[in-house]
């Protein structure tokens, strides 16, 4: 019998060119897979160990407790325009005799707080507290147009005092006292004659001796 002939189509021919193109394209090794491949080893990846941070030494608190007494907007007229900023009061105290105050500026009223925070916190001052965590003896601070009467008071009594004046007084660790303003209400000015008196302030051999000139 005659042998059939084959009969080659085109697509037929082209076929086997197209085999080493495929080849080709085949990634080779070492090559990044697809996009969900791309993660690395869990074990031992990239991102390394997780690190225990509950028996990490802490940094010591500290026991000053902050308090903002007063925050107020001012304003600077320029060639431009007005330009707007906010100044805070803030007293820093730690209940056992010290505390600190301070006025800043600032364009927000975040950083004015900060900045007012800071400021007192490096400037102190420490007062000499007597039985029944109070003050030794009567005394009047003085400060501009404002006068503040601070007279000690027996134990359970409390503070009797205004908002500047209480915010010292309870930060410093003044438990029983009463107080009176006269003159100018500025908060600054209360906190700045509440704290004169509080600097001028005797012990009690300091006034022992002071009698024992006077009736000499």
């Amino acid at each position: 019998m005659l042998e059939e002939e084959k009969v080659v189509t085109p697509a037929e021919e082209a076929a086997p060119a197209e085999a080493p193109a495929q080849a080709e394209q085949a990634p080779k090794e070492g090559a990044k897979g697809p996009r969900g491949d791309r993660r690395g080893p869990r074990n031992g990846g990239g991102r390394g160990e997780r690190k225990d941070r509950r028996n990490a030494p802490r940094e010591p608190k500290d026991d000053m407790e902050e308090r903002v007494v007063f925050i107020n907007r001012v304003s600077k007229t320029v060639k431009g325009g007005r330009r707007m900023k906010f100044t805070a009061l803030v007293v820093v105290g730690d209940h056992k005799g010290h505390y600190g105050f301070a006025l800043s500026k600032a364009a927000e009223v975040p950083d004015a707080i900060k900045k007012a925070t800071e400021a007192a916190r490096k400037k102190l001052y420490t007062i000499h507290l007597v039985k029944g965590n109070t003050i030794s003896h009567e005394i009047v601070g003085k400060y501009g147009a404002c006068n503040v009467y601070l007279k000690p008071a027996p134990e359970g009594t409390g503070i009797i005092a205004g908002g500047p004046v209480r915010a010292v007084l309870e930060l410093a660790g003044v438990q029983n006292v009463c107080s009176k303003v006269y003159g100018s209400r500025a908060p600054i000015n209360i906190i700045r004659a509440t704290n004169q008196g509080l600097n001028n302030l005797k012990s009690y051999k300091e006034m022992k001796a002071l009698r024992n000139k006077e009736e000499n």
